[in-house]
């Protein structure tokens, strides 16, 4: 697949390198950015969340969004 963005700026096929965990566009590695997010283990009492970060990967315009006040 190729990347969503770099199609639309007409920069050709570019690969991609992800899926946005948020809008599910293809995104190339100029495009997308790698964040960690935090796993949660639901059942039982205790500790939910792991102790190291996963990570997802998101495009840049919902990298932007989430970042926005």
């Amino acid at each position: 697949m190729k990347c969503y963005d770099c199609d639309l700026d007409g920069r050709g096929a570019t690969a991609g390198i992800g899926i946005c965990s948020r809008c599910n566009l293809v995104v190339c590695a100029d495009h997308g950015h790698v964040t960690p997010t935090v796993l949660h283990l639901s059942g039982g009492m205790g500790k939910a969340t792991r102790e190291r970060p996963g990570r997802r990967v998101v495009c840049h315009t919902c990298y932007a969004a989430e970042r926005s006040a």
